[in-house]
């Protein structure tokens, strides 16, 4: 299995474009991704009680099992927009449907922006003939950027391997910089395979590498109304279907949690205002729910991040969310490690938090916490960020 360039086109029969069209003062705003044969489709949506239209609408049209193309605007959330904002999303899918010659159940679509503006939606119909006219192979990174907000970097990922004698290959963009939190971020996540795979294993292999992915990362703690995270199968690969799970499907779940987590780690790579990626595992648990758990506290907390900011070993802050997690921990079993250089040994401090390498580690850009709490046998790590002046400036100037 290795790594390719394409992102979510890699794999056969998927184009894409991206354009814009009015939505944002700038920048390409409106993205269209399309299976050449009817696809296998899968969703993931966000746990908010508080939904945008988009994903109430998806959430129905992805009980089909089934989709023909995903359209997907930033710069405008249509959250919180009511009965016209849900009304609104229906007419995109409608008017997209009869470009594409497909039935309307076969579109699905996702938005992200500000959050209570109503839809522009005569800007995004004049938009779509040249969507659907400028899809090709090589559309990826246009769709990409056009998912865009506070992002700096489109993210793109894929990978290819050898399963029944077929190249399968699997590919996805994603977007999210803030409001990321696991359940899932504010974030969009869409990836294609040419694997012939039946739904219910499709939905099976999804939430299992979201579970890896997208809910184990963290950079602020909020979680969005718009979160959605597609994928789609179309077969082309000429694999033997895939309904059982066997060394096929496990292939097919290796590649997948390697797209879905590459994007992730660059979800938080461009965290809004990051100046450090920092990767928290907590071993020893005795189970992986209690590691899973120790690490949010740890990554979700903002002493801690504003001490990685500030490049300062404040531990205790470490230890403090660790013990507030809701998880039974007995310190005089605990310790902890950056970058592998033993910080507490059971509880006990044997390095000075001034020391020469403490603070080489702590000004570093990528930094490796592990929290071994001496009880199990379990582990579980997320990925998050600090916690810069930037972030603030950033989400207090958002509607400006």
């Amino acid at each position: 299995m290795k790594e390719i360039s394409g992102g979510i086109t890699s794999a056969k029969g998927i184009k894409a474009s991206g354009i814009h069209c009015g939505i944002k003062k700038a920048g390409r705003d409106l993205a269209l991704i399309v299976s050449e044969p009817l696809a296998v489709a899968a969703g993931v949506f966000t746990t908010n009680r508080v939904k945008a239209a988009p994903v109430l609408l998806s959430q129905e049209l992805i009980k089909s099992g089934k989709a023909k193309g995903i359209i997907a605007n930033s710069g405008n959330a249509n959250a919180c927009t009511g009965k016209e904002g849900y009304k609104a999303s229906k007419e995109t899918v409608s008017f997209l449907a009869k470009m594409l010659k497909t039935p309307q159940k076969n579109i699905l679509i996702a938005s992200t922006g500000e959050i209570g503006k109503p839809l522009p939606l005569h800007k995004i119909k004049t938009g779509i003939p040249t969507l659907v006219k400028e899809l090709n192979e090589d559309g990826g990174k246009n769709a990409a950027e056009a998912i865009l907000t506070t992002d700096t970097v489109a993210k793109e990922a894929a990978v290819e391997y050898v399963y029944d004698d077929k190249l399968i290959r699997v590919g996805g963009i994603a977007k999210g910089s803030g409001m990321i939190c696991p359940h899932m971020a504010t974030m969009l996540a869409f990836i294609t395979s040419d694997i012939s795979i039946n739904a219910d294993l499709l939905k099976k292999a999804l939430k299992k590498s979201v579970d890896k992915s997208f809910n184990m990362i963290t950079v602020d703690g909020d979680k969005s109304t718009n979160d959605t995270v597609f994928c789609l199968a179309n077969g082309l690969a000429g694999n033997s279907i895939i309904d059982k799970t066997g060394k096929g499907f496990q292939l097919f779940q290796e590649a997948l949690n390697r797209v879905m987590i590459s994007l992730a780690k660059k979800i938080v790579e461009d965290g809004e205002g990051a100046t450090k990626f920092i990767e928290i595992s907590v071993a020893g648990a005795k189970s992986i729910s209690n590691a899973k758990k120790v690490a949010l506290s740890i990554a979700n907390s903002n002493l801690v991040k504003t001490a990685f900011f500030g490049e300062s070993c404040n531990w205790g802050r470490i230890i403090a969310a660790a013990g507030y997690s809701g998880v039974d921990i007995d310190f005089s079993k605990t310790s902890l490690f950056l970058d592998g250089y033993e910080i507490i040994k059971k509880g006990v401090a044997i390095v000075d938090k001034k020391s020469s390498e403490v603070e080489r580690i702590m000004k570093k850009k990528e930094i490796r916490v592990l929290l071994d709490l001496g009880m199990g046998k379990k582990k579980g790590t997320v990925w998050t960020t600090d916690l810069s002046y930037d972030y603030v400036k950033i989400n207090a100037d958002y509607m400006t």
